[in-house]
């Protein structure tokens, strides 16, 4: 095996390790929480996030992706980006923290939202802090130390989280776990990481790397803006409300979000490398494309299907009005993780400008489903209207990227359908099974083992080479060919 695919299975192995463990802490922990904490406390706590989002646009700049992108970045960039992003984040920091109540004014003149925006705000300067550690690990395909950075930070942060939340500090808990995973990330990073940065900083390294960050800043402004949008127009209406979406959107994106972390951290240092070879750089879009959908739909889908007995598993009766929400939520982010594979392969062949493009029409069609839905002031509509966007956004996406990789839209759709088929029919029989009457606990573990050995049995039957292919990443069963 290449020294390029052993590095691309070390690093599926230990991101998928990282994503495992990570979750599963931060599964448990938000399963305390949430049976200790009441919806408006995450709900106060959602909006902040919200702002904290716009706010680490800026940090970044889309210079940390930059890095990521290009092909040989040196120690003068990497320093020159640090330096960029510790500025910024105190320069933001300090702004939002005089702005602090114009924040609670805006918002129902919660008075307590001061003190907590001015402390959960301080995750900017502390993150920042990690950003090049972290790219720097990426480039290099070598995630260990970030699965455990990771899990070190979110077993912390937990702790601090539960603790706190036991101890009757309602709110504070959220704001504090937060501020503790930042702050034990970025402390092992840096006694890791084995670098630090010059004392200079270069105008020339920030230009070279500047339309680059310029093109992913933009595309992920505009993303920002409508995903965020939904937290200020629901936290409008009602904190209790934002509450019941800010839980359905975090369990939601728990799958999404580590499929699509685990595809852009190996795959885009894998495609920028073999970029200047069309015929390869197609060949290895087949293999990514083929086995995002393998993993991707199963999971999604399933998760999707098993969402009452989760929840009333995980939280009882407390957290019903989330369940439908939830599983909204999880089928769409089949077209997120989708939208974001196609922005790697965008990304990866050196096309960054096209970026924003994908962004205009994807935010374009949120804009819409928002101002059709929010009139009703009904959740459900209003998570649909995400819904539909994100499908008609996926399509269009396909064909943009397709014209941009010369890799044919049919093609990339046809890659997908053998996973997609499987999945259904999984899901199907997942959904018969909940007319079973059954404890919550034990209807939620019949569900996961039967829908998982079918999905397995039928990949076998129809002998999808992505079976094979994913057994053989997972454990690593590689010798570096001499």
């Amino acid at each position: 095996m290449s020294d390029l695919k052993l590095k691309t299975a070390r690093s599926i192995k230990w991101n998928t390790i990282d994503r495992v463990s990570t979750q599963l802490l931060y599964a448990v922990v938000g399963i305390v929480l949430a049976n200790l904490l009441s919806e408006k406390d995450f709900g106060l706590v959602g909006l902040l996030l919200g702002f904290q989002a716009f706010a680490n646009l800026f940090v970044d700049s889309g210079f940390g992706t930059a890095l990521l992108q290009k092909k040989n970045p040196t120690d003068e960039d990497y320093s020159t980006v640090f330096w960029f992003n510790l500025f910024v984040s105190s320069a933001i920091y300090i702004i939002l923290f005089f702005c602090a109540p114009l924040i609670a004014h805006a918002f129902h003149d919660e008075l307590i939202l001061i003190p907590l925006s001015r402390v959960l705000f301080l995750t900017f300067v502390i993150n920042a802090l990690s950003i090049v550690q972290t790219n720097r690990l990426m480039k290099r395909m070598d995630v260990r130390m970030l699965a455990v950075a990771n899990t070190l930070g979110l077993l912390a942060s937990g702790i601090v989280g539960v603790w706190l939340a036991l101890a009757g500090y309602g709110v504070w808990a959220l704001v504090w776990q937060y501020v503790a995973l930042g702050a034990v990330k970025t402390v092992w990073l840096w006694a890791t990481g084995k670098w630090c940065p010059k004392a200079g900083f270069s105008l020339a390294s920030l230009k070279s790397i500047y339309r680059v960050g310029l093109s992913v800043f933009s595309s992920s402004m505009l993303n920002t803006i409508c995903l965020q949008i939904y937290t200020f127009v629901i936290g409008a209406l009602n904190f209790v409300l934002l509450g019941v979406y800010t839980q359905a959107d975090k369990w939601s994106k728990m799958s999404s979000a580590s499929v699509s972390q685990i595809l852009t951290a190996t795959f885009v240092p894998l495609l920028s490398n073999v970029q200047d070879d069309p015929e390869t750089f197609k060949r290895y879009m087949t293999k990514v494309n083929r086995f995002t959908g393998f993993i991707l739909f199963p999971v999604m889908i399933g998760l999707a299907a098993i969402g009452a007995p989760l929840f009333h598993t995980l939280f009882g009766h407390k957290w019903d009005a989330a369940i439908p929400i939830y599983q909204i939520l999880t089928i769409r982010g089949i077209f997120i993780v989708l939208i974001s594979l196609h922005n790697n392969f965008i990304l990866s062949i050196g096309a960054a400008k096209r970026l924003f493009m994908v962004e205009v029409v994807k935010d374009a069609l949120i804009f819409i489903a928002i101002l059709s839905t929010m009139w009703t002031a009904n959740l459900t509509l209003i998570v649909w209207g995400q819904f539909i966007a994100s499908a008609i956004t996926f399509l269009i996406v396909t064909g943009m990227t397709a014209r941009i990789t010369g890799y044919r839209a049919v093609r990339l759709i046809a890659d997908l359908l053998p996973s997609l088929l499987l999945s259904l029919a999984m899901g199907a029989v997942c959904l018969l099974m909940l007319s079973i009457s059954l404890p919550p606990v034990l209807s939620l573990l019949a569900l996961i083992a039967a829908g998982g050995g079918i999905y397995i049995l039928l990949a076998r039957i129809c002998r999808l080479p992505e079976l094979n292919e994913t057994l053989t990443y997972l454990l690593g069963r590689f010798k570096k060919q001499k």
